[in-house]
């Protein structure tokens, strides 16, 4: 492919593999410390090889996938595919993701006893 290059920005990589909407969305999330390249907090032009893994929290979960190719313009997801390994926890279950406590429109910020009650069905 024309667009392959040995290394390229860490951010331009996570939109071109569809792990991010927009670029902008991608270096936001690298400037706010949400993007980890082999254990290290990534700024967005840090340069990213074949074998790097990235971490990238996004929506609530966390995404730990292995660069296998590298590219710089996005492509199509079945594409995209074959540029990563993904190796993340699977997603939470509907059950899990309901447990969690969520409160009402309206009602206010939390007493203490609600929070405590929201920790103890987080299980901390």
């Amino acid at each position: 492919m024309a667009d392959e290059a040995t290394t390229a920005r860490v951010d331009a990589w996570i939109w071109s593999v569809r792990l991010a909407k927009t670029r902008s969305l991608a270096a936001a999330a690298c400037r706010a410390g949400h993007v980890r390249v082999n254990g290290d907090r990534a700024k967005p032009a840090q340069t990213v090889k074949a074998g790097d893994e990235v971490r990238l929290f996004h929506e609530g979960r966390e995404r730990i996938v292995v660069v296998q190719r590298v590219i710089t313009k996005r492509v199509g997801a079945p594409v995209a595919a074959d540029c990563l390994v993904d190796n993340s926890p699977p997603p939470p279950t509907r059950t899990e993701a309901a447990a969690t406590g969520l409160r009402d429109r309206g009602t206010g910020r939390p007493t203490k006893r609600d929070r405590r009650e929201m920790d103890q069905l987080r299980g901390r």
